[in-house]
């Protein structure tokens, strides 16, 4: 007899809930647990839709932390406003300005309503803080500055928080603002036992020492872009299980083979074959998916989806913040499209770029160096701009690689005509170079 009856959608598609066939890694997960277990800051980086949010999900309950996602225009005062909402201040501006012309906030708590654990009954504390303001009335003689991470420990540490506080599409929020959090917690880090996690979209294990080389045994790092050809596989005999369905020996290798190591990828593969097979919930008898399935095109089918999405992320990256002589961010492109699959998918160092660049541009060797580690610095920050999300592209400056992060588009662009692409831009056609060393 079944012990349940599950929809294929909430065991393939994508939910706001953990996945019912998860699959617990021993590098990621225990890793992960591991770090909570030393009470530091963790970073879960990795590609999109690899799995950051359902690691959290899966070994944190969800009375034990808090979250706040990240907007790609807040500044450190509005981080740290956000971060104080969710632990159960209500902000509001006060009615007087400080000297400097600045406005003030009010933090108040709401006690009984917001912070149970605090009091029961049910008053009011109330603090204001440099925002820009000064006011003359507040109930506590204690003045928070949204920009002074001191200020926000002593706010935080008054209500007796022990959640943790999870920073989620940390790559969304401006450079700048990741740079001056980074350096927020160190003091975070010395000042108090409140521990962040955060949560962000790039391939590099060190971003935010490479923000604050202080950040150094302070901060942990979880990669969740591990998925191997084995942990991809019980996900998909998992689901099988919970659906009473055995796919396909074939099916499976196939789609494990072209699915560039994406669990998003595989995960919608098996959703849309059990469809077609009329699997809508689990069977009460075992049904075999997959046998007659043309993998190749359902994983382009699964892909092709988002044409546009990357047509268009081609075309708005290339035209750049503004028109400028060098036109850097289109010869960004250039480059992209210049590369295999199979070296965009390890990482594009920046001596290729740069080589690729210099052969085809019109200032070819007269063209500065710093000119395309500008641009690719700026890679985020650009995409942030042109509404391109979730990320696709991120460039990793301390070992100078620029890495696809989005799987889909490695899929989507190992099945287009380049040189239409390129054509499209106005770029020249892909040029040759000497591979040794790059």
């Amino acid at each position: 007899m079944l012990e349940a009856i599950q929809t294929t959608d909430d065991v393939f598609g994508v939910n706001r809930d953990l996945p019912l066939n998860y699959v617990s890694r021993e590098e990621v997960d225990q890793k992960f647990i591991d770090s909570l277990a030393r009470h530091q800051h963790i970073v879960i980086y990795g590609s999109s839709k690899q799995g950051k949010t359902s690691l959290r999900k899966h070994c944190l309950n969800d009375t034990d932390y808090i979250v706040v996602a990240c907007q790609n225009k807040w500044s450190l005062a509005e981080l740290h406003s956000a971060i104080l909402k969710e632990c159960g201040f209500s902000i509001r501006q006060s009615s007087e300005k400080s000297v400097s012309g600045k406005h003030k906030v009010v933090a108040e708590l709401e006690a009984k309503a917001k912070i149970p654990f605090f009091t029961e009954g049910g008053g009011k504390a109330s603090y204001e803080y440099e925002n820009d303001k000064q006011t003359v009335d507040f109930y506590k003689p204690l003045e928070l500055d949204a920009e002074d991470t001191n200020d926000i420990i002593r706010a935080i540490s008054e209500i007796d928080f022990k959640k943790y506080i999870v920073l989620e599409d940390f790559h969304y929020l401006p450079d700048e603002t990741q740079k001056d959090f980074s350096f927020a917690l160190k003091t975070f880090h010395e000042k108090s036992k409140i521990s962040f996690i955060i949560v962000g979209v790039w391939r590099e294990e060190n971003r935010l020492i490479g923000f604050n080389g202080d950040l150094t045994d302070r901060v942990l790092s979880v990669d969740v872009d591990t998925w191997n050809t084995e942990s991809q596989r019980e996900v998909i005999l998992e689901g099988g299980k919970l659906l009473n369905v055995d796919f396909d020996q074939k099916f499976i290798e196939q789609l494990l083979e072209r699915c560039f190591d994406s669990v998003h990828i595989v995960q919608e593969a098996c959703r849309r074959a059990c469809r077609e097979a009329h699997v809508t919930e689990t069977k009460e008898e075992i049904v075999s998916v997959g046998a007659n399935q043309d993998t190749a095109a359902l994983v382009s089918l699964v892909v092709e989806e988002q044409a546009a999405r990357y047509r268009g992320f081609l075309q708005r990256f290339a035209d750049g913040f503004q028109e400028t002589d060098l036109q850097m961010p289109k010869w960004i492109i250039y480059s992209i499209l210049c590369s295999s699959v199979d070296q965009l998918e390890k990482g594009v160092r920046l001596r290729r770029i740069s080589k690729l660049i210099k052969k085809a541009h019109v200032r070819g060797n007269d063209l500065n160096n710093g000119n395309i580690t500008q641009a690719l610095n700026s890679s985020t920050s650009l995409q942030n701009k042109k509404g391109v999300r979730p990320l696709i592209i991120d460039y990793d400056p301390a070992n100078t690689s620029l890495h696809v992060v989005d799987k889909g588009f490695l899929i989507w662009l190992s099945s287009q005509n380049i040189a239409e692409l390129l054509e499209d831009l106005e770029l020249p056609d892909i040029v040759e170079i000497e591979e040794t060393g790059l």
